[in-house]
């Protein structure tokens, strides 16, 4: 019989087991519940439990350090040792890596040796019988419900033959309801993210939701064209999240993205937005901690297996409307000339001075639109980070500061980085969710609402 081992133990035996070099595991254990509806009623739900072990070995080569890495669901010892042959395989077989430097080494966390928290349907104890009252409340009204949840937490633990042995437990959460119409005309969507869910409400998305649906009572046909635009926090962390995943310190020292400067470099210094704007990371801002330290599965553009474990701290990328700083590794960095800032897993938008609500930026409104939802987000042109997508669930006309009925839907092609430098008012920052990233990809942002005088929507869409 094969015994199962615990995270810790199976990377101290990928470790002993490899014969490279250098060797980094990372283990990860992750358990899972979630909630699946329709028609106002549950139609599945399952919990879940995957351990994922990914070996990643360094060699000496005459040329420089190369590497090999080997990823699988493990739980075994046979397993893991396999796994630490296959990686010294592969980084045997590979040629000197660009980005090789040293390992971190000998720190550790105190909690190294507990064990995960988990998850389970206990998560779920209070959001799912209001669930129900949401149901009823809305096939009452005539309302149907759609949506899923999903609440995960996953433990890291990385553990190096320089000395690294580092924990991290991350609970992620997240909540997409739509609802329509009972002849399925109109439609609205709200949606979010939570650590553990006893902060989510149905009833109240319900009623938010029937809210939106009663907008759509009166319908309007406008044309494409530009547009004074209301953006709330959760479609501005749709366009944010793109615009941190292309400020890659390598690309844009190469001439390849929206923050190259002309003749050379990058443009870290330049002002890239408005006065007062700031976006940043944090791992330990309250409500979107995340790993105080790097984890890398794989070297790229914005990471480099090489960097595992280096600590995170508290980044600006705008400050006050410059370009402060790019996605950095110790790789990219020695290209740049400038300090080592890696990615961090959460985002941030603040405008100085900025405070109150969408409903404030809309009573402030004469005409102009309110855009709940973009969805189909893909990049146009990287030089200018032009974005083309389309607008869904709901966009509202709004006259005279009141929201007076819902529009056809749009394609709009805008870049984020020209927005945030000619947007005409922002309200406070609140926790948002990207749709188009925030289930698969990232969850942890916080953005406030904005409005944009000249929305560009380019063309009408068909799309419901």
């Amino acid at each position: 019989m094969t015994t199962t081992l615990s995270p810790q133990q199976l990377a101290e035996v990928a470790l002993a087991a490899s014969k490279a070099d250098q060797c980094l595991v990372l283990v990860e254990d992750t358990t899972g519940v979630n909630l699946r509806w329709a028609n106002n009623t549950l139609t599945t739900n399952g919990v879940g439990h995957r351990v994922q072990v990914t070996v990643v070995s360094f060699v000496a080569t005459p040329g420089g350090g190369a590497t090999g890495s080997a990823s699988s669901s493990a739980t075994t010892r046979d397993q893991v040792v396999a796994l630490a042959a296959a990686a010294d395989a592969a980084a045997r077989a590979s040629g000197p890596a660009e980005d090789a430097a040293p390992l971190p080494a000998d720190r550790a966390t105190v909690d190294w040796d507990d064990p995960s928290p988990g998850t389970d349907a206990s998560v779920l104890a209070d959001f799912a019988p209001a669930l129900g009252e949401a149901f009823r409340t809305a096939g009452s009204a005539g309302r149907v419900l759609y949506g899923f949840v999903s609440h995960e937490v996953t433990t890291t633990w990385l553990a190096s033959s320089t000395g690294l042995r580092l924990r991290h437990v991350q609970p992620t959460g997240h909540y997409g309801v739509t609802g329509k119409t009972a002849d399925l005309t109109s439609s609205a969507w709200v949606g979010g993210a939570t650590r553990d869910f006893t902060d989510v409400d149905p009833l109240a998305l319900e009623q938010q939701l029937a809210t939106r649906l009663g907008w759509a009572a009166r319908k309007v046909d406008l044309p494409a064209g530009r547009h004074d635009t209301i953006l709330p926090p959760d479609a501005v962390a749709d366009l944010m999240i793109d615009t941190y995943w292309s400020a890659g310190a390598r690309v844009a020292h190469e001439g390849q993205s929206v923050f190259s400067r002309r003749g050379g470099g990058t443009r870290i210094g330049d002002r890239v937005a408005a006065p007062g704007v700031r976006l940043f990371s944090d791992p330990g801002r309250p409500g979107l901690e995340c790993a105080p330290f790097v984890v890398a599965h794989a070297s790229g553009n914005t990471s480099s297996v090489f960097d595992n474990g280096l600590p995170l701290a508290p980044t600006p990328w705008l400050e006050d409307g410059r370009l402060a700083a790019l996605l950095q590794t110790r790789h990219s960095a020695g290209l740049t000339g400038q300090p080592t800032t890696p990615a961090v897993d959460n985002l941030v938008l603040e405008v100085e001075g900025a405070s109150g609500s969408v409903d404030d930026l809309v009573r402030d409104l004469d005409d102009g639109l309110l855009v709940t939802c973009l969805w189909y987000i893909r990049e146009v042109d990287p030089q200018t980070l032009l974005l083309t997508g389309l607008t869904r669930d709901g966009v509202y006309r709004v006259e005279g500061g009141e929201v007076t009925g819902a529009v056809n839907n749009f394609r709009f092609n805008e870049s984020p980085v020209d927005l945030l430098g000619r947007f005409s008012a922002a309200g406070a920052t609140v926790p948002a969710f990207s749709r188009e990233w925030g289930e698969d990809y990232f969850s942890r942002t916080a953005m406030p609402p904005l409005r944009v005088p000249d929305f560009n929507m380019s063309s009408v869409s068909q799309a419901l």
